[in-house]
């Protein structure tokens, strides 16, 4: 993990020195922002690996800066917050974090999870190719003939669930908690939704996405 260059969004002074130090002992080069149009700045102007980010900033909203953020990056992100409450945290993945810690907090708990999340990172390709559908996970861009066919980020994590699972049949439950971050608790009716808009989406790239009574769904090549 040394090299990585990890952005602290965090308005908090005490907590953003703590961190800073003790990230940079681990190895990591950190960027810190005290405020989102901070954060905007040092996004524009440097590639940063995976950011931590604060939700109650002084200029805006840390998820709506993430929902934003979504539309053109897939950088790994980690919630870092004093918002606890089980709505919050949901609010969290649904805005397209990848992981959430509440304060108070252990820095070993911290660092284990950033780690986790460079780790899964660096286990996705720069590409991933389908017949006419070329994926690029970075900026979460989905091409179709070389046009982008315009996903949302959790239609993106789902066809890109669906294409590294070619064949594979996947429950609808293991397919939300891949997508989601969380158990499905037996209500699909979002899966369905994003799972009928990516449907029409890539209708023309020969590619269906099958569902499976009893079992599931299935990314497979129309014959």
């Amino acid at each position: 993990m040394n090299g990585k260059t990890i952005l602290l969004v965090e308005d908090e002074k005490k907590v953003q020195d703590f961190n800073k130090r003790l990230l940079a002992r681990e190895g990591f080069a950190v960027q810190t922002a005290m405020t989102l149009a901070d954060a905007r700045g040092i996004l524009e102007q440097q590639e940063i690996d995976a950011m931590i980010l604060d939700i109650g900033m002084p200029d805006g909203n840390g998820l709506d800066f993430l929902r934003e953020l979504r539309q053109t990056s897939g950088i790994p992100v980690l919630m870092l917050t004093g918002y606890g409450e089980t709505s919050d945290v949901l609010k969290g993945f649904d805005s397209g974090c990848d992981d959430y810690l509440t304060k108070p907090y252990k820095f070993t708990e911290l660092l284990a999870r950033l780690k986790r999340l460079l780790y899964r990172v660096e286990q996705v390709p720069e590409t991933v190719t389908r017949g006419r559908l070329t994926l690029k996970p970075a900026p979460m861009i989905a091409l179709l003939d070389g046009e982008d066919i315009l996903l949302t980020q959790k239609e993106f994590s789902l066809l890109m669930l669906f294409a590294q699972n070619e064949s594979k049949t996947m429950s609808a439950g293991y397919i939300y908690e891949q997508v989601w971050g969380r158990e499905m608790m037996g209500d699909d009716r979002a899966l369905q939704q994003r799972i009928s808009s990516l449907r029409e989406k890539i209708e023309e790239s020969g590619y269906v996405i099958a569902a499976v009574r009893g079992e599931g769904y299935r990314f497979v090549l129309n014959s």
